[in-house]
């Protein structure tokens, strides 16, 4: 996610320059190799084969992430992670060394990104809507950067992207964007001459899109795209349900690996919203609400490996107003997906996780976290996901003004 301009403005043009929160992103090895956290500009990684911290390498000129992380994705086989964010870097990294193989340097800040599933081409959104990407060249098991430039992609013509997804068989470009609109796009042979050829567009949400997934489905092998909004809704496509006439956005959703399950996360709620899917049918129901009792925890990333019954998930923020932490993070995990016949998934206590105590002082920096600040975390993620995703309306005196007073600069070679 990224915000609408680069210095934010008050009604009379008069830059406020507020303090921006991020809120904190969760990644998941497919094979569960790995967890991914990041919070602010800090990138944490727990390597649960070693049972240790990761340590990352970054041998550029740029060196590690100097503002808030907005995107980190691996890839399909899990051998790529790509991390970005406000600082206009996207920084790609080999999860067996966890040395950066490359460094992008973006014109404006990056909402998105996403790697394909050959692992060849990096692709990432800018907050004016354009995804750009670049390719990399595999040798002998080692990944490079091909060239550190990148190419625009596509566009969705000065509309924040927040979120891109491949299609199972790699022949789509999925992207989401604040405008309500879900734009398909066929990939192209070679995608660094562009993506000019539009599949269609999925216009069935009334407010922001604020993540994509796919199931996948024997008998079609494209799989069908999932979505959720910032209007409570989501669905398979135009089949959209809505669980609750009081409107909080869906924040992330998450496909249970092998199954037709859709994990929910909703803002504000201390729980996840469980959906199954009708593939026959095209439509997805409501099947079941799995609360989290004990503490103020409102997840608002998940992530889930194709190996694993688990659903990991985190509560995050990064520049915590009003109290002495600078950020905080709680990670935590839900199992029991695959006997959902059985009961409802049981979320697990810290012993309980993998990696245990080791992993949770990694990835939140601390192990016990007091109840104030849960509550001042919520309060402030919910602040940040409207100021970053509601679109502002201004008179046309102050859009002029803000032309002339942006400090976003051309990106010099």
């Amino acid at each position: 996610m990224a915000e609408a301009a680069d210095t934010p403005m008050e009604e009379g043009g008069e830059s406020t320059k507020e303090l921006e929160v991020a809120p904190a992103l969760i990644a998941v090895n497919p094979s569960q190799q790995s967890v991914v956290v990041a919070v602010g500009s800090d990138l944490r990684v727990y390597d649960l084969r070693e049972g240790c911290a990761a340590s990352l390498v970054d041998e550029s000129d740029k060196s590690f992430h100097k503002d808030s992380i907005r995107a980190i994705r691996y890839g399909v086989n899990g051998k790529l992670l790509v991390s970005a964010g406000d600082d206009k870097l996207v920084k790609i990294w080999s999860t067996d060394s966890w040395h950066c193989i490359g460094t992008v340097s973006c014109e404006k800040r990056v909402s998105a990104a996403a790697i394909s599933n050959d692992g060849h081409y990096v692709c990432f959104a800018d907050k004016f809507g354009v995804v750009w990407v670049v390719n990399l060249e595999e040798k002998d098991g080692t990944f490079s950067l091909v060239n550190e430039k990148a190419a625009p992609m596509l566009s969705h013509y000065c509309s924040i992207i927040t979120s891109l997804e491949f299609s199972p068989s790699g022949c789509y470009i999925v992207s989401a964007d604040r405008d309500y609109k879900i734009r398909v796009t066929v990939m192209p042979k070679r995608p660094l001459n562009g993506a000019h050829e539009i599949h269609c567009f999925c216009l069935g949400h009334s407010e922001f899109v604020s993540c994509l997934d796919f199931i996948s489905s024997p008998d079609f092998q494209e799989g069908y795209l999932v979505s959720g909004s910032g209007d409570s809704t989501a669905g398979l496509i135009d089949s959209i349900e809505r669980e609750e006439e009081q409107f909080c956005a869906v924040t992330d959703l998450c496909v249970v690996p092998n199954s037709t399950l859709i994990a929910v996360a909703i803002q504000s709620f201390k729980g996840i919203v469980l959906l199954s899917c009708n593939v026959s049918a095209k439509s997805v129901s409501f099947t079941k609400v799995v609360s989290i009792t004990g503490e103020t925890f409102s997840p608002t990333c998940l992530g889930m490996s194709s190996s694993e019954d688990l659903l990991w998930m985190v509560m995050g923020i990064s520049k915590l107003p009003g109290l002495d932490c600078s950020s905080l993070v709680r990670v935590r995990a839900m199992s029991g997906f695959k006997r959902i016949s059985e009961g409802e998934p049981i979320m697990l206590e810290d012993n309980e996780m993998p990696g245990g105590q080791k992993l949770l002082e990694k990835l939140q920096g601390s192990v016990s976290i007091e109840e104030s600040v849960y509550v001042a975390a919520s309060e402030a993620l919910k602040k940040a996901m409207s100021k970053l995703l509601i679109k502002k309306h201004y008179s046309v005196e102050n859009r002029e003004t803000r032309k002339r007073t942006r400090n976003d600069k051309k990106f010099k070679q």
